[in-house]
This record gives C-alpha cells, structure tokens and sequence, in this order.
C-alpha cells in the first residue's frame, strides 16, 4: 500500500512538472512586434529595394517570417509606410539585431540604400514602436488569400492599468466575438515602447471596405459584445482610438 501510494506521489509529481513546463513554454512562445512607421521623401525605388532585397530577406533567414509592409490609404502627407516585423522572441530580437552589421548578403544588398546623396533621402525619419503579442493571440496569423484591406488600431489608455484591463477583455472574450463577427486578426500587441503610451496596438484584415463596414456592424450588434462592454471592470479602458487603414505593397509577405 506504501510503495502505491508512493508511486501515486511520484506520478503526481510528474504531472505537476510537465503541466509547470508547458505553462512556462506557452509563455515563452509569445511574439514580439515592432511596427515602423516611415515618412517617405524621394526616391521610393531605393526604399523598396532596400526593403524588397535587404531587409525582408535577411529577416527570414534570421528566422522571422512573413514580414508585413504597407502603403497608408491616405492623401495626407507625408506619404507613410508601415512596417510590421514579428519576432519569435526577445532573444531573436536582440540577436537579429546584432548580426546584421556582420551578414555579408545584407550589406551588399543594401549598398544602394545606403549610398544616397544627403540632399535625397528616402525617407524623412521613422518611428518604431515595439509589442509583446497578447495571451489570447500569441502569434500574429497570416490573412486569407484576397485580403487587400487592412485596418490598424492603436488604443490609448488613461493610466497602465486601464490598458491592462482592455487587453483582459480581449482575452477573456472579445476575441471569440472577433472570430464569430469575422474581424480577421492579424496581430495583437500591448505597447512597451513607442508613442502614444500607455496603448496597445492590434490590426485586422478584410477583402475591402464593404465587407470591414458589414462586419464591423455585425460585432456592434453582438449580444455578448453589448454585455461585455458594459461590465463596470472594463469601463473608461480606451480614452482614445486611432484608426488607420492600409494595403499592402507587392512585396508585403501579409
């Protein structure tokens, strides 16, 4: 009877330890993203070519795929251009970042871009913000096939806590409402650095602006949504939204 229950004990013991393990792997699982924002000036060829054979290549072989790059939908200047890299960890931030000077294939392929004349610039400057994917989304998803549209979100919080909060309410429900309203997810970021802090950053795609408008109004009129968004511990979460919409260029990997 001993020597039962001490293999019960010991079973038990295992048990605990792979459920501790998958947790911490889990965990360790979660993307990183960083979303530049480049105000355009010049010559775009160099840009993309930069992009197109520099950048983008050298990040999938470091690892990191489906590099997403997109045109702003928007008269207002200057031109801007989005670009979202999702890291698989930290770790491969800081070591895709450290090699890059040293990758022979990177630096010949950006010799173009980096010998442009002070007087034309490709750009004017950019900003990067940088993002820890959310539990509930821990990996960013590749839209369908035929999706041209696609909307960036950045949610602003009065305090941390209040973005915390909206993130819990995405994990706790609003993304089982996103997938039966068809909001397609691309990623879900919370924001560490960056402008507009304390915020949390998401983007979604569509095939165009009809069917963003149709299943947008379909999430509105959800009965869980309208439960949900009136329960007092998700109250003032957002104090402001920016919306910006997007299509991606030919060379965009998303």
């Amino acid at each position: 009877m001993k020597k039962i229950s001490q293999v019960k004990s010991i079973l038990l013991t295992i048990l605990l330890v792979a459920v501790c393990v998958q947790v911490y792997a889990q965990a360790g699982a979660k993307e990183y993203y960083e979303l530049r924002v480049y105000e355009l000036k010049g010559n775009r060829t160099v840009f993309d070519n930069y992009l197109s054979k520099a950048l983008i290549p050298y990040l999938n072989k470091s690892g990191v795929g489906h590099v997403g790059v997109f045109n702003e939908i928007s008269k207002s200047e200057p031109f801007r251009v989005y670009v979202l890299i999702p890291y698989p960890s930290i770790e491969a931030y800081g070591s895709i970042l450290n090699n890059m000077q040293k990758d022979e294939d990177y630096q010949k392929a950006s010799e173009e871009y980096n010998r442009v004349a002070v007087d034309q610039p490709s750009y004017w400057r950019y900003e990067s913000s940088f993002m820890v994917a959310f539990d509930g989304l821990p990996k960013h998803v590749v839209p369908a096939a035929g999706s041209k549209l696609f909307e960036l979100r950045i949610y602003e919080g009065y305090s941390d806590d209040a973005v915390r909060r909206k993130v819990k309410m995405f994990n706790e429900g609003e993304f089982d409402i996103f997938k039966r309203t068809n909001l397609n997810s691309v990623f879900f970021g919370e924001n560490v650095s960056g402008k507009n802090l304390p915020c949390l950053t998401y983007m979604i795609s569509f095939k165009n602006m009809e069917e963003r408008e149709a299943n947008w109004k379909k999430f509105i009129d959800d009965p869980e949504w309208k439960r949900i968004s009136k329960l007092p511990e998700y109250a003032n979460t957002v104090s402001k939204i920016h919306k910006i919409f997007l299509e991606p260029t030919s060379y965009s990997q998303l």
